[in-house]
């Protein structure tokens, strides 16, 4: 790192701490040639993580895309967006942790009806219902009877 003042690279670190949202480390810094102050913010870089759908296209993953999703499925129930969007990060999560960088849709749709199917059945048969493309009412029932 050098120095924005007098582009030395003896720098020390005089104060860290997270940020207020928690996505960040503040740092103070104080240039050792200079002596001038100055704060840095470190956040970690993701590689965006790309979906490949159905037919072979690839696309980024879209949080808002798939809050969307989740928003009809639960219209009407008693779901707040905090709890839809902390399933979004659950699920995010567990893909980058498993698939790094490139996750079938397919595999996203399962977890997002394996999470469903605990916080509300009603979503669940809803999601599923577009996800699953049902053909006809006996397909429709038979996940019902499963529930």
């Amino acid at each position: 790192m050098k120095c924005p003042f007098c582009e030395a690279t003896e720098i020390k670190v005089v104060d860290s701490r997270d940020t207020d949202s928690r996505d960040a480390i503040r740092r103070r810094r104080e240039c050792l040639v200079c002596r001038r102050r100055f704060t840095t913010y470190e956040r970690v870089e993701e590689t965006p993580l790309t979906v490949i759908k159905r037919a072979g296209e690839r696309e980024v993953f879209s949080r808002p895309k798939l809050l969307n999703g989740l928003l009809r499925a639960c219209e009407k129930r008693p779901i707040e967006t905090a709890e839809l969007e902390e399933l979004i990060e659950e699920i995010e999560a567990e893909l980058r942790n498993e698939f790094k960088t490139e996750v079938p849709a397919a595999e996203i749709g399962e977890r997002v009806l394996i999470k469903l199917k605990d916080l509300d059945k009603v979503a669940y048969v809803r999601f599923a219902s577009v996800y699953r493309q049902f053909e006809d009412v006996e397909e429709f029932q038979r996940v019902l009877n499963k529930l």
